[in-house]
């Protein structure tokens, strides 16, 4: 009988001694990293050519289960997007707070190898609700296009609402 308490007590104290396994970080799945193509510090430029328009920072948060942006135009103002992938639903979500009362919620997906979001987003001449879906895609260059196109018929058609590029700070 003291040989099995004392074996039992042995296997304790290594038990207690072994290093914990660490736990697996709960948002390290390869879905989870779809969107890590846009994550840096950034440059940003129209696409068409021109002066730069702004600075973005982009970066892992929440133990890797979201991407912030920190979107600085030159011109002041800017805004934060946090962007998080939803297993139970398999969609992407980014909530979007500019430097102006409200928020836009985005949600959607990788397609094709670019991250396709579509929210509500301010209204057209007309007052109507304009939906917006920016489609980002990684470029061979290392560089990121934000094309964001814009419907006030609920997606129905489409027209270009704004370009950019966001090249690697000081390229």
């Amino acid at each position: 009988m003291f040989t099995a308490f004392a074996a039992l007590l042995l296997a304790q104290a290594a038990a207690a001694e072994a290093p914990a396994t660490p736990p697996t970080p709960p948002c390290e799945a390869e879905v989870h990293r779809q969107f890590d193509f846009w994550i840096g510090e950034w440059d940003v430029f129209p696409n068409a050519g021109g002066d730069q328009v702004a600075t973005s920072r982009i970066e892992r948060a929440s133990n890797g289960c979201a991407i912030r942006e920190t979107w600085m135009p030159l011109g002041g103002g800017g805004g934060s997007s946090l962007s998080t992938y939803d297993p139970q639903t398999s969609t992407w979500h980014q909530l979007w707070v500019g430097g102006q009362p409200g928020r836009v919620f985005f949600e959607g997906g990788l397609v094709d190898g670019a991250m396709v979001l579509t929210g509500y987003w301010g209204t057209d001449n007309d007052g109507k609700a304009q939906l917006v879906r920016m489609t980002y895609t990684l470029n061979d260059d290392g560089s990121v296009r934000q094309y964001g196109q814009a419907s006030s018929d609920h997606g129905q058609t489409w027209e270009d609402n704004f370009d950019l590029i966001y090249r690697p700070k000081g390229e």
